[in-house]
């Protein structure tokens, strides 16, 4: 797009701001009250924790809070807590169901983290309630402070990573609910319309770097340019210092612990240290705000779903994607899933920024707003679904009248590099879900996507030997394309 036909769009939407570059960071399964219902605003009204949000077993009474004995951890909670879409409506309704309440309570977190299947440790009911403070993670904190944070920013439904993942790049998780419903879903690789490739038929620039396993690479509609368009993170950082990033950019973490080089996982999903998620965003941070492209960038930070971790604001109710699909349960994706952290870093945007619907907007922001971002920032007119079209975005936040919010020059973690006796145990540990359903999808990947024998519950192995599997077949798949 040119100079004039940009400038031309952002009078037609009165939009200040030339954003040029679009760049989003999605971590994994942490709610906002698990990372910023401590963080204390500039702006009055910001809805974090108060000091009596609590879930009840019988007598028991689980507040939400940062004092806890162990509360120095930055793996809370441990173990990882339910995240299936059971679980997520537990959690939300407990103890009635959800066709029969008005709206969720929030009130099941606690007893839905303590009735999970014991093999994988002790659930402590008050871990899933705990918060962390600015202390203990730093960096989202002060972008927080320096740019924009938003309190109204919701996961897209109440289900698992991949739903949400998709809904983010498609506007649509097509009636899927969980991860494993993927496996023999006839749509396997998951077959919608995408924003790269509307990216792609605009004629604009787009790249997905990541650190193990790209899980966008599910989406089979972009599957012929995905050479051409995946790259490692450390891409990223070169690419920043040369100052030539695409329009969009969408990270992703690594999700497996890495053995061979030391690597630790990043996604901040529990069980994981969130300080290396801390540093990854630190290291995003400082590559973008030291690139040339820093006075034209949007970088959008948030998180895919929260992952069990309590949060006490209900979901509201949402537009339908229209695709008319609904869950096997008659769910028809018209209301978000929990609310996870956002925030918005840009010299265009004021800092302490509280965002929340503009002009009593309809709806809250969701991860389809960053589609209607993109859609708004480069010109491109159709929405891929009801659900985006409906969606706000974040460009109408941005008002300074220059980029001239520079915030902090770096920002430095506290992450730690993990020793060798401690990767050692990353490596050896069995993985969850998550990483379980990565290296089945990654099986997929290398033959094909033709079905296979074994699905994500039958693997039995560590992390280690998933991982590394699935990094092999990863390369091997986007080497021939």
């Amino acid at each position: 797009m040119s100079a004039s036909s940009r400038a031309k769009r952002n009078i037609e939407r009165q939009l200040v701001a030339d954003i040029q570059h679009v760049v989003v960071l999605m971590l994994e399964n942490r709610s906002f009250d698990n990372l910023l219902g401590t963080f204390t605003a500039s702006t009055p009204g910001f809805n974090g924790l108060k000091g009596a949000e609590s879930n009840r077993i019988g007598n028991q009474v689980y507040r939400a809070r940062s004092d806890l004995p162990g509360g120095g951890s930055y793996t809370i909670p441990t173990p990882d807590p339910g995240e299936s879409y059971i679980d997520i409506t537990q959690q939300l309704f407990f103890p009635r169901e959800w066709r029969d309440a008005a709206a969720p309570a929030m009130g099941g977190f606690a007893n839905n983290y303590a009735i999970q299947p014991p093999s994988d440790g002790f659930h402590d009911p008050q871990a899933v309630m705990h918060a962390y403070t600015e202390a203990q993670v730093p960096v989202l904190h002060q972008l927080a402070k320096a740019f924009a944070v938003s309190d109204q920013w919701f996961s897209s439904a109440p289900c698992q990573t991949w739903p949400n993942r998709f809904f983010a790049h498609t506007g649509t998780c097509y009636g899927i609910v969980n991860n494993k419903d993927f496996f023999g879903a006839s749509q396997e690789p998951f077959r919608r319309p995408s924003i790269f490739r509307a990216l792609e038929r605009a004629g604009l620039p787009w790249r997905v770097y990541f650190h193990d396993f790209p899980q966008s690479l599910l989406l089979a509609d972009i599957l012929d340019v995905a050479g051409s368009h995946y790259h490692a993170f450390s891409q990223f950082l070169v690419d920043c210092e040369a100052g030539v990033l695409p329009a969009y950019s969408f990270i992703e973490p690594n999700y497996f612990a890495n053995v061979f080089t030391g690597t630790p996982p990043n996604d901040q999903h529990p069980p994981h240290d969130i300080r290396h998620g801390e540093k990854l965003i630190a290291d995003v941070y400082n590559a973008v705000r030291a690139s040339a492209c820093w006075e034209k960038t949007l970088l959008i930070i948030t998180y895919d779903e929260h992952g069990g971790c309590y949060d006490h604001v209900p979901p509201p109710r949402a537009m339908p994607p229209g695709d008319g699909r609904m869950a096997p349960d008659g769910f028809a994706f018209d209301a978000y899933g929990v609310r996870v952290p956002a925030v918005v870093v840009s010299p265009w945007v004021r800092a302490g920024s509280v965002l929340s619907p503009l002009n009593g907007g309809r709806y809250p922001f969701d991860h389809t707003s960053l589609i209607r971002t993109v859609r708004e920032a480069f010109g491109i007119a159709s929405a891929l679904t009801e659900r985006d079209a409906a969606a706000p975005s974040v460009l109408p936040y941005l008002r300074l009248d220059a980029p001239s919010n520079h915030g902090p020059a770096a920002v430095a973690s506290r992450g730690a590099q993990p020793t060798r006796a401690q990767m050692r145990d990353l490596g050896n540990a069995p993985p969850n879900a998550l990483l379980k359903a990565l290296g089945a999808a990654a099986e997929r990947l290398d033959s094909g996507f033709r079905t296979i024998e074994r699905d994500a519950a039958q693997v039995e192995e560590t992390v280690a030997q998933i991982g590394t599997r699935a990094v092999a077949q990863v390369k091997a798949f986007l080497s021939r394309l």
